[in-house]
């Protein structure tokens, strides 16, 4: 760990982004189900088409996946006027998120280093509006490493690159400290990550940890890429070059 500390402590200023799904945890389908059964409350009748979630905010998922079932999405127009559902989908299916989802390999080891590191604030960057991302989280405490008074959440913005400059804005009126480009990493595991990265105002550093394979995460141009976190010499090497660069 000392070695571990002696590496970090070259960190200068910094805000460290997670995202959720797949870069922190593996939710077991509990978000697919969550997001069908919000479908369900608001329609009044299972999907037929299920939803697309990687790396889309909740109102952009749930917005597709009224059209894709046909159905009309006038009068769901914000985030707001899904907002509801989804905490209620949520509170129904969340309880089995323990049984059905995991943290995934290194998480644990990355947080509570960087947590340990008086220049780095982490937080949340994800497209779930924030009641749901904290039901994800909690669970497996991991909240206790995330400061969720910052993050970028769905119910902050509706597209995902907007998330980056909402979490720097609050991590700056909390600390007294402005983040921009240069001190904001996002770390996330798909394309679309990526890209709220390089939209937002964020270097980022790619996971191959969910759908997408090194090679297609290398293709978005990331300043990072790797396999996963399991390694924390190899993570923590990595989130210092990317900073300094």
């Amino acid at each position: 760990m000392t070695d571990h500390m002696q590496l970090v402590g070259l960190l200068r200023r910094t805000l460290v982004l997670w995202d959720v799904d797949h870069t922190l945890i593996e939710n077991g389908g509990v978000s697919k189900d969550t997001y069908a059964l919000a479908f369900e409350l608001v329609a009044g009748c299972a999907p037929s088409v299920q939803p697309v979630t990687h790396g889309r905010t909740d109102f952009l998922i749930m917005q597709a996946l009224l059209e894709a079932n046909g159905v009309d999405a006038g009068g769901f127009e914000t985030i707001e006027s899904f907002r509801p559902f989804l905490i209620s989908a949520m509170k129904q299916v969340g309880p089995g998120l323990p049984s059905r989802g995991y943290v995934l390999p290194g998480v644990v080891d990355a947080l509570r280093v960087l947590d340990g590191v008086e220049a780095v604030v982490q937080s949340a960057l994800t497209g779930n509006v924030v009641e749901n991302a904290w039901a994800k989280l909690d669970p497996f405490d991991l909240t206790r490493w995330l400061d969720m008074e910052v993050g970028g959440f769905g119910s902050d913005a509706e597209v995902r690159s907007d998330l980056v400059r909402v979490a720097q804005d609050k991590a700056a009126a909390k600390y007294g400290r402005e983040y921009d480009a240069e001190s904001t990493i996002l770390i996330g595991d798909t394309p679309l990550d990526i890209k709220a990265a390089q939209d937002g105002g964020a270097k980022v550093i790619a996971v191959a940890t969910g759908v997408h394979d090194l090679d297609e995460l290398r293709a978005a141009g990331p300043d990072a890429a790797l396999q996963d976190l399991s390694d924390l010499d190899m993570f923590l090497s990595t989130l210092v070059k990317v900073r300094q660069r």
